[in-house]
């Protein structure tokens, strides 16, 4: 049973959540999705012919004229009047980064996956005094875990920084930042909230200074659909009030060396030309989508996704309530051999994800990010049920 057309039994939740397949219409210059893993994601043709351009010097007034036009873009799909920073790394480089520059104490790293236990890792390389306080994996962190944790760390002293990944790449699911942000807020004012959201920022509304977080990074190869290799973080006065105090900040990471670039509209080091092109192009489509339009078909593919594992034998991984709208990771209930399965999708131009770590084999992962349309999606769910049924 594939998922095809809106009323469907996989379609319901969709509708019911008042989205309309109708309203998702794939755009006529768009080619057929390839890559249905949690990153990296296609990139449109637009974007990646931007990056075959003619270099230019990196201390040139057309460099800062593209850095600032980038930065302000970047700064609304915040949501936010704070500095955004622009690096040439991958989103772990600037998990450590935000270890280095704003915690000189305590760390509280919340673990619930994979990525969540990376930064933990970064911390204690970074030789943070840090706590790990542990969810299950494809459950999310909750706000009282969050305020039982800050509660017993205040008994030794302050909390410099929290950290929480949003979405959990691993597993697929989406913890409440909203919620989390407001509860450390009252309980210990002072600690910073710092957030991973590589896989959910610009397919998920993530409103920085509403939600009064420090610091919420990403990387541009997930949801912004931009070739891997840049990272982004927004970063709040008080996270930079408390970098001014924090000793071993390093170079490349130093928070106060990179404002005092970007205020020039360019970077300390070298920038990464061609992908800074390509995420301009990247940006402008973006906007001309909208983003409450491509935040409801983030939120439509994600439900889309999840109504064709249950209506097709399958199941779901994440905690019920806390799914996430760009990555579904599916229970393999009919005991679908992936390997196999990606070879029978690669032969069609399509590819998926495996289990991570101690789910391999036991899910797959269908990454429904960037430039992933319901058209693609269903697509998919066709070559899946193709192999599955002819495998049963």
């Amino acid at each position: 049973m594939t998922a095809t057309v809106e009323g469907s039994k996989a379609t319901g939740g969709v509708a019911k959540a008042g989205l309309q397949r109708a309203d998702f219409v794939t755009p006529s210059d768009k080619p057929p999705q390839r890559l249905f893993v949690p990153g990296p994601t296609d990139v449109h043709p637009a974007a990646l012919a931007a990056q075959e351009a003619p270099m230019i010097g990196h201390r040139s007034a057309e460099l800062e004229s593209l850095f600032g036009k980038c930065s302000e873009q970047l700064q609304q799909l915040y949501h936010t009047r704070a500095r955004v920073f622009t690096v040439a790394a991958s989103g772990s480089g600037l998990q450590e980064a935000a270890i280095r520059n704003a915690v000189g104490g305590q760390v509280i790293n919340f673990v619930n996956g994979a990525f969540s236990q990376r930064w933990h890792d970064v911390s204690v390389g970074c030789g943070k005094e840090a706590i790990a306080v542990e969810a299950a994996w494809c459950t999310a962190v909750k706000p009282a875990q969050v305020e039982e944790a800050l509660l017993a760390a205040l008994a030794d002293g302050p909390v410099d920084a929290i950290t929480v990944v949003h979405n959990e790449t691993s597993t697929g699911v989406a913890s409440p930042v909203d919620a989390i942000a407001a509860c450390v807020r009252r309980v210990s004012p002072e600690t910073l909230i710092l957030v991973d959201a590589v896989s959910s920022f610009s397919g998920v509304k993530l409103p920085f200074d509403e939600w009064g977080l420090d610091l919420l990074l990403t990387s541009s190869q997930k949801a912004l659909a931009v070739p891997p290799g840049l990272a982004f973080a927004a970063v709040s006065d008080r996270l930079m009030a408390r970098a001014a105090t924090v000793s071993g900040r390093g170079w490349y990471f130093d928070f106060l060396q990179l404002e005092k670039y970007r205020q020039r509209s360019t970077t300390p080091a070298t920038p990464a030309i061609s992908l800074l092109r390509a995420l301009s192009v990247q940006l402008d489509r973006i906007f001309a989508e909208g983003l409450e339009a491509r935040y409801a078909r983030h939120a439509f593919c994600g439900q889309l996704s999840r109504d064709w594992a249950a209506a097709n034998g399958f199941g779901l991984m994440a905690e019920r309530g806390y799914e996430s709208d760009t990555v579904t990771t599916v229970e393999n209930r009919r005991g679908v051999d992936v390997g196999a399965l990606n070879r029978f999708l690669g032969t069609r131009g399509m590819q998926i994800a495996d289990g991570y770590g101690p789910y391999k084999g036991k899910a797959f992962r269908i990454g429904h990010m960037g430039e992933v349309w319901p058209s693609d999606l269903e697509r998919l769910y066709a070559a899946i049920e193709a192999f599955a049924g002819g495998a049963e």
